[in-house]
């Protein structure tokens, strides 16, 4: 009997995460993320600290206090965000962290990237860039 129940747990556990793994992000949402990274983007690629900074959420401006200190962060860590040659918007997933918006990048290095930018909605209802980590592409050029 322990057993069945330990399938039957598993088996509505499984099910549990498909369902999550494939909950939809509306259109209007999807172009919202894409509207804020490109404009970050953008501003990266004008060296506009305060323009990048307003896209970072809350939790990003706690760990980041200054504008300055967010551009130095991204100039350091995140060349490929701050200096892309190409920029092209994959598909926006739900996670237990919130969605996350993919991005492939071909950076001033000539690599490609796989940026997952994680979003955040704020209390007003608006979105905000939460994070992003980034992974050098081992498949194919983009």
């Amino acid at each position: 009997m322990k057993s069945i129940a330990r399938a039957l747990a598993g088996i509505l556990a499984l099910v549990g995460l498909t369902l999550w793994a494939h909950a939809e992000i509306s259109s209007a949402d999807q172009q919202t993320f894409r509207g804020l990274i490109s404009n970050q983007i953008a501003a990266f690629q004008h060296d506009d600290s305060a323009g990048a900074y307003s896209y970072a959420s809350p939790t990003i401006k706690g760990i980041f206090p200054t504008a300055e200190m967010f551009m130095s962060m991204v100039k350091q860590g995140y060349m490929p965000v701050y200096r892309p040659q190409s920029v092209t918007f994959g598909d926006a997933i739900e996670t237990p962290s919130g969605p996350v918006q993919k991005v492939y990048i071909k950076g001033p290095d000539g690599k490609d990237y796989l940026a997952a930018y994680t979003m955040q909605r704020q209390p007003d209802g608006s979105w905000l860039i939460n994070g992003c980590a980034i992974l050098q592409a081992d498949g194919p050029s983009i």
